[in-house]
């Protein structure tokens, strides 16, 4: 159980993460590193217990999670996931939110982080950030996440100490939704990059020379890019577990691009087609593979 009574020495804020997959989990494990007092909860209590083990005090409830912390960080699949722990029985909503922070590293649609914002405002009077990240879930345990954010630049600041113990780079972009937006942005350029990068480093291997060392023989070049050393030796090599993204969570992504490319007439076709790319992904290889498992879709045997 939380203990909310727990002293806030020298100004430090009592911190709170919710949801603790892939990238929730090594985010909650560095602010514990930190020295910060982390409360954690999760819908699988199972998740909960290494970090308990590592000096996290565990809650009951997303309710009884903010009522004993002043910032409560969550990441969780998708704006259902989001409006369930907000909202659900025993949810954010429920706990007293006045002088709260809640910092969404969800990626969900703009507009339903605009909603979700007014609700809890008009529910407990908490405030909202929404701060999706970028990195996976390498970059959050090595704590070199990029975090674009939305909200108020009060607000902003308030989260910056901690959420700069968990990522390199915490930039706001605007009112809330920007930081949604902004994600939106950075997945164009990732599921097009991986998209190409699998055609790429197809061809090599189909061509007869040694895809591995794409990496090495276009370093410096044009073609440089954090993407192509990480991404390239991890398809030629089948390396999948832990998996650094699941299709299911590029193919959400994507279908927002095209959602709010058409709400704002915005031509996407190189998005689109990676969605599209990422939609055979997930029916030949499930909604939990690893996103690069689309360099096996053009495999003899996929």
């Amino acid at each position: 159980m939380a203990d909310a009574g727990k002293a806030n020495p020298q100004g430090v804020e009592r911190l709170g993460y919710l949801g603790l997959g892939l990238m929730g989990t090594p985010m909650a494990r560095r602010l514990l590193n930190a020295g910060y007092h982390v409360s954690v909860w999760n819908r699988s209590e199972g998740k909960v217990v290494p970090l308990v083990q590592a000096g996290a005090v565990s809650a009951n409830t997303p309710c009884e999670l903010l009522t004993s912390s002043d910032i409560v960080f969550m990441c969780v699949t998708d704006a259902a996931a989001v409006e369930e722990v907000i909202f659900g029985r025993a949810g954010l909503a429920a706990a007293p939110g006045a002088g709260k922070l809640v910092v969404d590293f969800s990626s969900i649609h703009p507009d339903a982080a605009r909603e979700l914002a007014e609700r809890l405002k008009a529910a407990n009077g908490a405030s909202w950030i929404d701060a999706p990240v970028s990195g996976g879930t390498k970059g959050a345990e090595e704590g070199t996440l990029a975090i674009m954010a939305g909200g108020e630049a009060s607000d902003i600041e308030r989260a910056r100490p901690y959420v700069l113990a968990m990522a390199r780079r915490f930039t706001h972009m605007g009112p809330t939704g920007a930081g949604q937006t902004t994600k939106l942005c950075n997945q164009v350029i990732v599921g097009c990059a991986m998209a190409v990068l699998a055609e790429a480093t197809r061809l090599a291997s189909n061509a007869g020379i040694d895809a591995s060392r794409l990496p090495e023989a276009l370093a410096g070049g044009f073609a440089d890019s954090i993407p192509l050393q990480l991404f390239v030796p991890r398809m030629v090599r089948g390396i999948h577990s832990p998996p650094l993204g699941h299709v299911a969570t590029m193919l959400k992504d994507l279908d927002t691009v095209a959602d709010v490319a058409q709400a704002t007439s915005t031509p996407v076709p190189m998005a689109t087609l990676a969605g599209q790319i990422f939609r055979l992904a997930k029916a030949a290889r499930g909604a939990e593979a690893d996103a690069l498992e689309i360099y096996k879709l053009s495999a003899p045997d996929c």
